[in-house]
């Protein structure tokens, strides 16, 4: 056998070397440790209130961190010493379990009226995929509830032999789901992510005996669980502490169906072949001149009964017991958006709007909105052409208070991550009260204006130092087959379209653990509605740049100081290691 040479051109360069601590931290360390090359529990304290805005942590706390760290850092070896040193003290900062940029835990006025929040919605959350032709299931349902999703929609209508309740996406060739099925597994996981009240919102396609048989369904599955309202309808919301493992049904009471079916009836059969909630043609006119009858033709969540039983006395005594169960009335009112945005002291009641019917109505009407959301519950939709389960901007409806702002919870993109960096506030339990401007009424009558121009508020400070991890998440040729990867980080806000506004860092070249150091600064009109969006991608030459992970974060609850972000994949799954060091400051 001869010998053979091989030639090399290339060599694979992915050996990770890690970043020492950034100068900010590197000058924290020696200004809290007086100085020192240790840091004790009391210094620690002191960092931790004075830059880390942690006013409420005592010495034992701090002790508490210093023996958990050195843990961690020193497993094995029998520390004599009980502080940190420099490494240590960067460890602690670079850990998103230890130093996470916002409290996971509740710290909302949870006893305002349920109109006074923001509630983490779903649409359509049984499909499992696109609006047209994906399963029905109640598998999405869970996940979503896991997630912390607060209000779950269920389409329902009659089986073919008219004698049972199926849920699914009505003139489409989705596969249905029993209702039953979906019921059980609301009832199961309802509570796994949240104490807070879980809201059914129904689109009825139902006989009177098949509502019937939804009473008995929901009253049986359910039992205490359900909250049953003491009269006709609820003068104002309770909160979400009082409906605490609470179970709430929202629909079109059977009275409006009855009044509304003939009509209904007839249009339907001219319009069957319109797919659902498309509301582009109708709502391509003035919304001023939009009639309530028109609006019956879509779907708005008009929730609409289909039965040609003339029996009005058999329909009725049917129907009560349904319509006893429904806390919070859906429906619209004849006479178009003015009558549909009129307040009723005695009642309160949900009105739906696709994402363009609420823009159109937002042009000329935004005040109203703005009203009618402090005392009745506003839900906005998909547009119907959302048949990929995309979703749209929700900040149009945050700004207006409407508090279901309805999104496709299997879709993906940038949209959904704003949805969930909205629903990190509060301890991620799914309600998120609104800012004090939204519910508040001037001296002279007057609301917050969507479309006033308003002065910056405060100003945000962002310092991107590093970031790492990736190694452990990627495969070493996950970014570039011959190289570390080129990474660059996205940050910005979405809020109020005077405050959007995205930045980006300059790329570092053939490294795993890229150092940045830039600082941004970012003035704010409206922080209460802000979101901080951070994106890191690779930079890549010849192709589309890849995709490295994405936050969103509530600038309302942001802490001060140096913290480390974790990122997430597209689904918005926390990655295990790919993470952030930054900073933040309020000026």
């Amino acid at each position: 056998m001869g010998n053979y040479r091989v030639c090399v051109c290339f060599s694979r360069k992915f050996k990770v070397t890690e970043a020492e601590p950034p100068t900010d931290v590197k000058e924290a360390f020696k200004k809290y440790g007086d100085g020192g090359n240790q840091m004790s529990a009391e210094q620690l304290l002191k960092f931790l209130i004075e830059v880390q805005g942690e006013t409420q942590l005592t010495v034992a706390d701090a002790d508490a961190v210093v023996r958990q760290i050195l843990q961690k850092r020193h497993p094995i070896t029998k520390l004599a010493r009980q502080a940190l040193a420099l490494d240590d003290f960067h460890h602690y900062l670079f850990s998103a379990d230890f130093n996470p940029p916002i409290n996971f835990k509740v710290n909302h006025d949870m006893n305002a009226p349920l109109a006074h929040y923001f509630i983490f919605t779903g649409h359509n959350s049984y499909l499992t995929g696109n609006q047209l032709t994906s399963d029905c299931s109640d598998v999405p349902i869970i996940k979503a509830l896991k997630k912390g999703v607060r209000v779950i929609e269920l389409d329902i209508w009659p089986n073919s032999d008219k004698d049972d309740v199926h849920v699914l996406h009505g003139r489409t060739v989705t596969t249905p789901v029993e209702l039953i099925r979906c019921l059980k597994s609301i009832k199961e996981h309802a509570f796994s992510a949240s104490p807070y009240p879980v809201v059914i919102t129904l689109e009825d396609h139902l006989t009177p005996d098949l509502q019937a048989k939804v009473a008995q369904m929901l009253t049986e599955t359910f039992g205490e669980m359900l909250f049953v309202p003491e009269s006709d309808s609820l003068k104002e919301c309770p909160s979400p502490e009082e409906l605490k493992h609470r179970i709430i049904i929202s629909t079109k009471p059977p009275k409006e169906y009855l009044e509304a079916s003939a009509s209904v009836c007839k249009d339907r059969r001219n319009s069957s072949q319109r797919s659902k909630d498309s509301e582009d043609d109708v709502w391509g006119s003035e919304p001023s001149s939009l009639t309530a009858d028109q609006e019956e033709n879509e779907k708005s969540d008009s929730d609409k009964s289909y039965e040609d039983d003339d029996d009005a006395t058999h329909r009725g005594h049917v129907a009560s017991a349904y319509k006893r169960l429904i806390a919070i009335h859906a429906g619209k009112p004849k006479g178009g958006l003015k009558e549909a945005l009129k307040i009723d002291p005695d009642k309160v009641r949900r009105l739906s709007l696709s994402e363009q019917a609420l823009e159109k109505a937002a042009e000329s009407h935004g005040t109203e909105i703005v009203r009618f959301t402090q005392r009745n519950i506003l839900r906005v939709y998909p547009k119907g052409t959302r048949f990929n389960s995309s979703n749209y901007k929700p900040l149009i409806g945050w700004m207006h208070g409407a508090q279901m702002v309805a999104f496709n919870m299997q879709g993906y993109g940038r949209a959904l991550w704003l949805m969930h960096g909205m629903f990190k506030a509060n301890g991620g339990c799914g309600y998120v009260k609104k800012p004090d401007f939204l519910l508040s009424v001037g001296p002279n009558n007057e609301v917050f204006d969507p479309k006033a121009k308003l002065p910056v508020k405060k100003t945000l400070k962002v310092k991107v130092y590093m970031g790492d991890g990736w190694h452990l998440d990627f495969k070493q040729t996950h970014f570039d087959l011959y190289s570390p990867p080129d990474f660059y980080t996205r940050v910005g806000i979405a809020g109020v379209p005077a405050d959007e506004i995205m930045k980006k860092t300059k790329t570092k070249e053939d490294i795993w653990t890229p150092v940045w150091d830039e600082e941004f600064t970012f003035p704010l009109t409206v922080p209460e509605l802000a979101l901080l969006r951070i994106e890191v991608h690779e930079y890549d030459m010849s192709e589309k740049d890849d995709f490295a992970g994405q936050t969103c974060i509530p600038i309302s609850e942001l802490k001060p100081g140096i913290h480390t972000v974790p990122l997430c994949n597209r689904k918005g799954e926390k990655y295990n290691s790919a993470r952030l060091l930054m900073r933040f400051e309020f000026v």
